[in-house]
């Protein structure tokens, strides 16, 4: 193919380049494959990216190569993109801030793609809001693995239900999984982060060898970390259909609770990460299951206690 190719996205006009260009070496899945299949996930995707500020990790070089992170927008940011100065959480008094590129339609995904911007994380927190998400990160200490992750996700789905919390289940696209509740957005970060610490925490005292709560790794072999930071308002976590940086291009992808109790059960020992093709007919199928996360939620109990 040519070096560079013009096209037009929903009325912009976009240069694409080295689109031949091997990103995911062992798969030969190439940057114009990342393209396709980002335009093609866009309607699932682009609605849990809507409103978020947005950090990419980038990999011009594919996989195999060097890669960094960039929350800033880049020099050559078009006019069309938009772009958001937000004081970046956490910073002394406020003062510092970033310009984040929010992606909100299809020809800014396809810009970030044509970047190769293969991984995209969101915080919990729509711009100008309190965080609307809870998100808890399911690490496995080797030699436990998603496997174990079901375990524990089935455990917090159930222990989260008791205080009207629904939780909706993903793998992150590499080793662990990832649940996500909806929550309503009247509590700051620091309340959601307590709630989730303390759920964790119970966990761990309920199920001492499968389960821990503390971010030592020396306490996480053959236990699965349930990592309740991740609600910190600096932090963002993969969104769900984000390609990562794998071996293989794999996706951050929603699963059914079937598929996480089969795991659980040990029914289903192949429990891994989708790839790009699996997960489009996933989703040709059976739709976003994560469309929950769009329609808001609760408001945490932690919260309801201090008033």
């Amino acid at each position: 193919m040519p070096e560079r190719v013009k096209v037009e996205v929903d009325g912009r006009a976009l240069d694409l380049s080295n689109l031949d260009k091997v990103l995911f070496p062992e798969a030969g899945f190439t940057k114009g494959e990342v393209i396709d299949y980002y335009t093609r996930i866009a309607p699932v995707l682009l609605p849990h990216l809507a409103d978020r500020a947005l950090t990419r990790i980038r990999f011009p070089n594919g996989v195999t190569g060097g890669s960094f992170f960039e929350k800033n927008a880049p020099a050559a940011t078009p006019t069309w993109v938009r772009t958001e100065t937000l004081p970046v959480p956490g910073s002394s008094k406020g003062r510092e801030t970033i310009d984040y590129v929010v992606a909100d339609d299809l020809p800014t995904l396809v810009w970030l793609a044509n970047l190769a911007a293969l991984e995209l994380h969101t915080p919990q927190w729509r711009i100008g809001t309190h965080p609307d998400l809870m998100v808890v990160d399911l690490d496995p200490g080797p030699p436990a693995g998603l496997s174990q992750c079901c375990r524990v996700a089935v455990l917090l789905r159930d222990r989260l239900a008791l205080d009207g919390v629904t939780a909706y289940p993903k793998t992150s696209g590499k080793k662990g999984m990832q649940l996500c509740c909806p929550i309503s957005a009247t509590q700051d970060a620091d309340v959601v982060s307590d709630y989730a610490k303390r759920i964790a925490q119970e966990l761990e005292q309920a199920h001492p060898k499968l389960v821990v709560s503390r971010m030592a790794k020396n306490l996480r072999p053959g236990k699965v970390f349930i990592d309740w930071s991740q609600n910190n308002a600096a932090k963002t976590t993969v969104a769900p259909y984000s390609l990562r940086a794998q071996a293989v291009p794999a996706v951050s992808t929603p699963l059914t609770w079937d598929e996480v109790e089969a795991g659980a059960a040990g029914k289903r020992p192949s429990v891994k990460p989708y790839t790009a093709g699996e997960v489009l007919r996933r989703v040709e199928k059976s739709g976003d299951l994560l469309a929950p996360l769009l329609d808001g939620g609760p408001e945490l109990p932690a919260v309801r206690a201090r008033r």
